[in-house]
């Protein structure tokens, strides 16, 4: 009987992944250790549907290695549109790294799988899931949250600019969102940046400098890690395509009660700011009352 990948179940281990060959998609697995990337490590597993890929290639590796990768379609993948092509070669998700000897094995199924491809060109909606929620990072200047129906920050008392300062924390419900623009940490001045719904783009409004920005958290060495800001990315754009497809009618949701202790530091460290001069008299007090309000 021929080998067939219409046979599911058919696997093929590589160096960090192992993936499975099913009659509808490619179940990619990757390995958890101390050498595997991180980012792998946090996607665990990601089934790619065949109508998501849009070719495959088969090319010589590093050091006695030849790499296996499939190609996504335009707008499959909401990880692949939020790193905006800023990924590491070493951290795609799509490439598969196996020995030389395996070769001939790579590029059979290589071959299988491209006789299995029919679709091509930019996709309407996501075929590849998304991260789930609720995921959260630390990002130099605030924590960032989000619960699948609202992204929040929470600045930071060292980290973050007095004008984030007096904007207080923010939350912003998907629906009011069109996008996120993500920045790596691995580059210069990288951020997560959300991007309001229907904004006119002829306008061409100023925008601020993330660290200036209420709607943008800024990373820095050791903050928002790629292995955890960009899934959030990835998690938030697709929720936001979701609901705009939908447009479901947002329900308001009662803010939480903060913790005494917590309102109190907040309004010692805003007293400091005050003395420095940072915050006025009326910008003070205004938010000293906002404080207090919520216990």
């Amino acid at each position: 009987m021929p080998h067939t990948m219409s046979r599911m179940g058919d696997v093929l281990a590589g160096f960090h992944a192992a993936w499975e060959f099913e009659s509808d998609s490619v179940l990619i697995r990757y390995e958890r250790g101390i050498r595997t990337p991180k980012l792998f490590q946090a996607l665990g597993e990601r089934r790619v549907p065949l109508e998501a890929i849009e070719g495959v290639t088969l090319t010589p590796g590093r050091r006695g290695t030849v790499v296996l990768r499939v190609e996504p379609r335009a707008g499959a993948d909401p990880l692949i549109e939020a790193a905006a092509g800023q990924l590491k070669e070493s951290g795609d998700p799509y490439r598969l790294v196996l020995p030389a000897e395996r070769e001939t094995l790579a590029e059979y199924y290589a071959d299988e799988l491209r006789a299995l491809l029919t679709e091509s060109g930019k996709t309407e909606r996501y075929l590849v899931a998304p991260p789930e929620p609720p995921l959260h990072f630390k990002a130099y200047d605030g924590k960032a949250s989000f619960d699948g129906d609202a992204v929040s920050f929470r600045w930071s008392w060292t980290g973050a600019s007095s004008a984030k300062w007096k904007a207080g924390d923010q939350s912003f419900p998907v629906a009011d969102l069109g996008g996120v623009e993500w920045r790596s940490p691995e580059m210069f001045e990288g951020y997560l940046r959300l991007l309001p719904r229907d904004a006119d783009p002829s306008a061409a409004p100023a925008v601020p400098q993330a660290d200036q920005d209420p709607a943008a958290v800024v990373f820095g060495l050791g903050y928002g890690p790629v292995h955890e800001s960009l899934p959030f990315a990835a998690a938030v754009l697709a929720a936001v395509r979701e609901r705009g497809a939908s447009t479901p009618v947002p329900v308001p949701v009662p803010a939480p009660r903060r913790d005494p202790a917590d309102i109190a530091e907040r309004i010692r460290h805003l007293g400091e700011l005050h003395q420095q001069g940072l915050v006025t008299d009326e910008e003070f007090s205004s938010k000293k009352a906002e404080l207090l309000a919520e216990l």
